[in-house]
């Protein structure tokens, strides 16, 4: 039997777990509150996802320069904090009968602000936590943590708005980041590498250098945000389009989403089989399949008869969608862990982030203005075409063709 993980790094998993926990509830219960409360549509819904993953395209590079120059704890600590703030005055807004669109959106962008620093700063601070040879057991666990997290998480979101109203669900939410809090501030905190002075352009330029320069970096970078912009566009409309055109309730919708979650759960569980027995690329390759499949699958839906048919092709999508990708993040993620020095770590993960996470706003704006003048039809088939893209991008790259996890780069 294996050694466990270092006490270190399952606190870290830990924290993981609750943080992930906490954006899943509030990230299922907003545009369910936005549709259901306060009266928004599919527009609507997809402007409040754009709002909310902003962040992601505006401040992931200033965190990277943070993460590779100061504490990472003291960073991933202090966006938690962050993210509880928020969460805790969208509660505070709701018991005072004050809550709006525009405050949803408002206090959800601050959300993400903190979401964005910590996901920059614990990839950074992991492989001075695990040994080189075990980064993919603990990136599985990471993302085991984040999946279990995505399966209760709506489910339990919309039951909790469904059954008790808002309140309830970001009260959990909030209790939940605080939570992951406290034991972030019991991480170690080991001093960044010591990095040649330059100006913050300089530094953004050699690790967006580093990846768009790398042979195998750069494709999976365009695969990933070809990816996220087609999801998000999806998911931009989900929820309105699910209460509207399937006709579930927040309680269904939420399951449906929790769906996503059981994915996976599933994906990240057979992980450890497929790392040994298929070549370290086909994995890689496994998640944008999949992706293609899921979107195919949605698409279908639209011609089902409303109700539990229509609703069980959206369930299967979600399914796929949780599962094939999480197989994607967890052998790219250590693939970038691998091939990047450890002082260009967090500006590396900064410039992936921004690009692929990035995407979601603008694929959330898509989605919105799609909706708004084409109908939800309109996304669900630009959606597809996005998976397509993104599938054939991967297949025409070398990371389909590799053997084994690459030696790690020097520098």
């Amino acid at each position: 039997m294996p050694e466990p993980l270092p006490a270190a790094f399952r606190r870290l998993a830990a924290s993981n777990l609750a943080a992930q926990a906490a954006e899943q509830v509030a990230l299922a219960a907003a545009p369910l509150l936005a549709v259901l409360a306060l009266g928004a549509g599919a527009a609507g819904a997809g402007w409040l996802q754009a709002a909310q993953t902003l962040p992601f395209l505006l401040l992931s590079l200033p965190a990277g320069l943070l993460a590779d120059s100061t504490s990472r704890r003291r960073l991933m600590l202090g966006a938690e904090l962050l993210r509880a703030a928020s969460l805790l005055g969208i509660l505070a807004l709701l018991l005072g009968g004050g809550l709006s669109l525009p405050w949803l959106a408002a206090l959800g962008f601050l959300g993400a602000t903190g979401t964005v620093a910590y996901s920059v700063a614990a990839p950074a601070l992991l492989p001075a936590l695990v040994a080189r040879g075990r980064l993919a057991e603990a990136n599985r666990w990471l993302e085991l943590a984040r999946s279990t997290a995505f399966a209760a998480g709506p489910a339990l979101g919309g039951a909790l708005l469904g059954g008790l109203g808002g309140a309830a669900a970001f009260a959990l939410a909030a209790g939940l980041s605080l939570l992951a809090a406290r034991a972030k501030a019991g991480l170690p905190d080991p001093a960044p590498a010591p990095a040649p002075r330059r100006t913050a352009l300089a530094g953004l330029r050699e690790g967006a250098g580093f990846v768009l320069g790398h042979p195998l970096l750069r494709p999976v970078l365009v695969t990933a945000v070809v990816f996220n912009t087609a999801w998000f566009l999806l998911l931009a409309v989900y929820a309105a389009y699910a209460v509207e055109r399937l006709g579930l309730s927040a309680a269904g919708t939420g399951v449906t989403l929790g769906l996503y979650g059981a994915g996976m759960v599933a994906g990240a569980a057979l992980a450890p089989p497929l790392l040994r027995r298929l070549p370290f690329g086909r994995l890689v390759a496994v998640g944008p399949c999949a992706g293609l499949l899921a979107a195919l699958l949605m698409l279908a839906s639209l011609g089902a008869p409303h109700g539990a048919p229509g609703a069980a092709l959206a369930g299967a999508s979600l399914f796929l969608f949780g599962a094939g990708p999480i197989l994607w993040t967890i052998a790219t993620t250590t693939l970038r862990q691998a091939v990047t020095p450890d002082r260009l770590l967090g500006r590396v993960s900064a410039v992936v982030m921004t690009a692929t996470f990035g995407a979601r706003p603008l694929g959330a704006a898509l989605g919105a203005l799609l909706a708004a003048r084409l109908g939800v039809e309109a996304c669900l088939a630009a959606a597809a075409l996005g998976f397509l893209v993104q599938a054939l991008v991967i297949a025409a790259s070398p990371v389909p063709r590799l053997t084994r996890l690459p030696a790690a780069t020097t520098g």
